[in-house]
């Protein structure tokens, strides 16, 4: 067993919870869930499931996150952050158990490569995968940036090294709620577009760099080109880019449904909420808590 406590944001996940930390296959010490306030059984499911459960109103991500790491008690050696819909494969949770502890004292951090699914499809083109995200740190040498989006765990200090297995990203809802998540995350994309102009001044984000690391070159790309990129038009060429020029067609009809919806769609509701604010024709909204 590994010396890692999995902390884990949760609202209404009673359909994802379970496969989440079962997929650990017991290697995890400890497993804490911070809730806000589910109208499900979440929070009965995840003491059945052997978590320790705390409850906090939800903010944002970050916040969230980096209050579970001051106020529930961590002392395992590694935490490690987890979204109710993802899981561990079997080759991963081998491999954590197997090299976490293992990991010379100069490393402080572990990026994982993340694979989604959509539909029951493993999406593997239009620039999807692998991605590679920062999710197990030395306890106190991590906490998460401060963003509306997009948010990363940053490290204070050392540095990282990459597992070579992959955990999966793998919502059970339906697309109804899709779309529902992804309008209030349009919301939050244009508030985060303004704030990144003042953040990008400063040092709580992941750098924009089109050399860096592939956090920082997709933050460049985001910021110093795409949205350079007249509005609109931009969702239209993301789309094109993603599904023929990368490939996303070789995804099938479950890749053809997520393309359009996640590289065309959400990206033109953006635009036209930003043009609607830019317009004076609606003020900036103030999101808050997903209605899952």
């Amino acid at each position: 067993m590994a010396d890692l406590t999995v902390v884990i944001m949760t609202k209404n996940e009673e359909n994802n919870l379970r496969k989440c930390i079962e997929s650990f296959r017991g290697i995890a010490s400890r497993f804490v869930v911070v809730d806000s306030y589910s109208t499900d059984s979440t929070v009965a499911l995840a003491r059945e499931l052997g978590a320790d459960v705390y409850e906090n109103p939800w903010v944002n991500y970050a916040t969230q996150f980096n209050w579970a790491l001051e106020h529930t008690q961590i002392t395992t050696a590694w935490t490690m952050r987890m979204d109710a819909d993802e899981e561990l494969m079997p080759e991963l949770a081998q491999e954590i158990e197997k090299r976490l502890d293992e990991l010379p004292a100069e490393v402080t951090g572990v990026e994982l490569k993340r694979r989604i699914y959509f539909l029951g499809r493993f999406i593997a083109h239009g620039g999807i995968y692998p991605t590679w995200v920062l999710r197990i740190f030395r306890t106190g040498k991590g906490e998460c940036e401060q963003t509306l989006m997009d948010e990363h765990i940053l490290l204070k200090e050392g540095r990282a090294v990459q597992f070579s297995c992959d955990f999966i990203d793998n919502n059970t809802k339906d697309i109804a709620w899709w779309i529902q998540k992804h309008n209030w995350y349009s919301d939050r994309e244009v508030a985060d577009y303004l704030e990144k102009q003042r953040q990008l001044a400063e040092n709580d984000v992941i750098r924009p760099r089109l050399f860096g690391s592939q956090a920082e070159r997709k933050r460049w790309i985001k910021y110093m080109f795409y949205y350079k990129t007249p509005l609109m038009r931009r969702a239209h060429w993301y789309f094109i880019y993603r599904y023929f020029i990368r490939l996303g067609f070789l995804d099938g009809k479950a890749g053809l449904i997520y393309h359009f919806l996640q590289g065309y769609w959400y990206r033109f509701l953006v635009d036209a909420k930003l043009y609607e604010y830019q317009e004076g024709l609606a003020p900036l909204k103030d999101s808050r808590d997903l209605k899952a």
